[in-house]
């Protein structure tokens, strides 16, 4: 026999909170109001002056978006969930609503960034939050780089070699326009192939957050972003890295600038490393293993691909992806009793 109630809404969000949401225990940790201000300073809200319906607030966006992130969805998808999970609708302020953000809603806010060039706002503003709660970058830090795929185009050689040069083919219709990813490329990486994008980022050691990101497309090279991910604000001044960033000018320069640079080196046929080098690589590897799991995270963010498509679109969603990330690691760090110092 199923037992029905008159409060079986309160009890069920009884169970939820005795069970443990981690999205409820979040929001004791973090200003949403805050994110949204920022969000709103970088991108204001559009004028109402032409009426229509207004907009839902900036800070449930912020918080439908954070989720979306942490959870892989689609606006699809995530127009479905808050549609059916108790939790979602209640970490957005939605439990008693009749209305939600549907797909295009959705898809309206993000556009809103990008049109304001505000897709960095969001993790900046996640960053100073752990400034305040007093994670300050700590203890050195690790620069490395990861691929984020994207679905692969269907296109002829001609078209290729077009896309490949910067054009677009003259017989395109808008709609296909729209649907192809002009700024994704092609890598390589231990002899397998990549479709998409690429993010360089930046870990401190004690505290495994990300300090810095740089969106990029997956052929460049990770070596040309390394300075822009440098984070000058970390307490120690050593730079962990793997052997791809081997480059001894900048090494030079970086040491004199008072860096303490870290970076494991491999052998030639000709030349091949020497004991002492290779205990350096131990040491170093050792360290960055302490970290790697953070890297490891950011490889799997696009999920089955990233959905997305241009660099600008997946600069915006892996800044609010790296966000949400840094929102969650907030979270295991209070819970966990991690005094910061």
């Amino acid at each position: 026999m199923i037992k029905t109630s008159l409060f079986a809404d309160q009890e069920r969000e009884a169970k939820l909170n005795k069970l443990g949401d981690a999205l409820k225990v979040m929001e004791q940790h973090v200003d949403f109001i805050a994110l949204a201000d920022a969000v709103d300073e970088a991108a204001p809200r559009p004028s109402r002056e032409r009426g229509g319906r207004p907009p839902f607030p900036t800070e449930l966006m912020v918080r439908v978006l954070l989720i979306q992130q942490l959870f892989n969805l689609s606006d699809e998808q995530m127009e479905f969930q808050l549609l059916d999970r108790l939790s979602f609708q209640r970490f957005v302020g939605l439990r008693s609503s009749s209305q939600i953000p549907d797909r295009t809603t959705i898809w309206t806010f993000k556009e809103r960034l990008l049109k304001a060039g505000a897709s960095e706002t969001i993790f900046d503003a996640v960053n100073r939050q752990l400034s305040k709660h007093g994670y300050i970058a700590r203890g050195g830090q690790m620069v490395d780089a990861s691929i984020v795929q994207t679905p692969k185009q269907s296109m002829s050689k001609e078209e290729k070699a077009l896309v490949g040069e910067g054009a677009m083919p003259i017989d395109w219709k808008p709609a296909k326009r729209r649907q192809k990813d002009m700024d994704a490329r092609w890598t390589k990486k231990h002899g397998k192939s990549y479709f998409g994008y690429k993010v360089s980022a930046n870990a401190d050691k004690r505290y495994k957050l990300v300090r810095k990101i740089k969106v990029s497309t997956a052929s460049e090279h990770d070596t040309l972003h390394f300075e822009a991910v440098l984070d000058p604000s970390n307490t120690n001044r050593n730079v962990l890295a793997d052997k791809g960033y081997v480059d001894g000018e900048r090494e030079d320069r970086l040491t004199q600038q008072g860096w303490s640079m870290h970076i494991q080196r491999k052998g030639s046929k000709g030349k091949p490393i020497s004991e002492a080098q290779k205990r350096r690589n131990t040491r170093i590897a050792r360290t960055r293993a302490r970290i790697e799991h953070v890297f490891a995270g950011l490889a799997e963010m696009g999920g089955k691909g990233l959905r997305t498509i241009g660099l600008a679109r997946a600069t915006l969603q892996l800044n609010w992806k790296v966000a949400a990330y840094n929102l969650r690691r907030l979270v295991y760090l209070k819970e966990a009793g991690v005094e910061a110092f």
